[in-house]
């Protein structure tokens, strides 16, 4: 299928290599690895090797030197083949970027050539389960000791704990008392310090990145595994945290274009009365509209990433891509299953397990409620609403 996002050569060019390896391996490896509780280990050390990984990172830290349209492409593209990959979304994307922005020149060579090459991975640990979207009211804590930090609490909905060698965790400052904004810090937790626990959150996802629970008890880590500043990690993390909304969108479209794919082969098959079922505009014309929206939001979505690029404010085009790419990729495999009718709850079909995934991205990395506050009150001007 044509499409509204034209790629440029060197974009070609890496979709087409994301696209051969991806067709190694596809979705049925992609579910049968997730519904045995396995990683896609094979897979992962693959895109590495490639340099796909690592595609936005420093080149002088092992990566490709581009930027997050290219990382964009590589994640929508394994999504385009019924693999949406959250881990992709979490080490390379958001801990790479916050990395390579603020982390300094030894953590930088330590983590990113390990990151780019997919040989090690680290997971994100922002939320909690009482601080809700309120990234300011997080309670974890961190206590500067005598050799470095001591870090206490807990997170929630961490995913892929279990496969990564490290946390990057957002802790306030525990010697800090106050009633207002909390001073958020960043550091980067080994997953196998003393007192740090993982419990898996039992969930309905068909996906081979699970949840956890995070425990940190009396956590010690040394001064170097601060990320920055003291203090300043609530700005820190936004390097991320745009990337994050740009990557969830790109997977969100990569699956709606899995998804009308397959609807428009199946329909164009399936004979009902010696006429293929996509004769019938009861069909087609939902489609269509799926194709529509998925194409709208891979605009928005590669607005973004060159908004980000360009060193421009990319929060409000971030937060839109997002919002259009979560709405449009439901949509679209909801449509996709209604068109398969009961087929499209077979297993064999490849699209039902991937419901719970994509309806994730409503509500995760960020719900579309606050994406309504963040466009009512920044683009708009409307007064706050908290």
């Amino acid at each position: 299928m044509t499409g509204l996002v034209i790629d440029n050569d060197d974009h070609r060019l890496i979709r087409e290599s994301v696209a051969k390896i991806a067709a190694k391996y596809g979705h049925e490896y992609y579910a049968d690895r997730a519904r045995r509780g396995e990683h896609i280990g094979e897979l992962w050390s693959e895109l590495g090797e490639a340099g796909l990984l690592g595609v936005h990172l420093p080149e002088e830290f092992g990566g490709g030197g581009a930027g997050l349209t290219e990382l964009t492409i590589v994640i929508e593209e394994l999504a385009a083949h019924g693999m949406p990959l959250l881990l992709a979304v979490i080490s390379p994307a958001i801990c790479g970027s916050i990395l390579a922005a603020h982390g300094s020149a030894e953590m930088k060579g330590e983590w990113l050539p390990g990151i780019a090459d997919g040989s090690r991975k680290m997971a994100f640990a922002l939320t909690e389960p009482d601080a809700g979207s309120n990234s300011h009211n997080v309670s974890t804590t961190a206590r500067k000791d005598t050799d470095g930090w001591v870090i206490s609490g807990g997170k929630y909905y961490i995913s892929a704990a279990d496969e990564c060698e490290a946390l990057l965790l957002v802790a306030r400052d525990g010697d800090v008392a106050t009633t207002g904004r909390n001073p958020l810090s960043l550091f980067v937790v080994p997953v196998a310090s003393p007192g740090v626990t993982l419990q898996r959150i039992d969930t309905a996802l068909t996906s081979p990145d699970r949840q956890f629970t995070v425990f940190l008890d009396d956590v010690r880590v040394g001064a170097e595994a601060l990320i920055g500043e003291v203090g300043k990690g609530l700005r820190q993390v936004f390097a991320g945290l745009n990337p994050e909304r740009v990557l969830a969108a790109a997977l969100c479209t990569g699956v709606g274009r899995y998804a009308v794919a397959k609807a428009r082969d199946y329909a164009c098959q399936r004979q009902v009365w010696s006429a293929p079922i996509g004769a019938h505009q009861g069909i087609s014309h939902p489609l269509a509209e799926s194709h529509i929206a998925v194409e709208l939001a891979r605009l928005a979505t590669m607005r973004a990433a060159e908004l980000f690029d360009s060193g421009l404010d990319a929060a409000e085009a971030a937060n839109i891509a997002k919002f259009a790419a979560a709405e449009a990729g439901l949509r679209a495999l909801d449509q996709a299953i209604q068109t398969h009718g009961g087929n499209g709850l077979a297993r064999e079909y490849g699209l039902a397990d991937l419901w719970f995934v994509i309806r994730l991205m409503r509500t995760a990395p960020v719900s579309r409620e606050m994406v309504l506050n963040f466009v009512a009150q920044r683009s708009l001007g409307l007064p706050d609403s908290y």
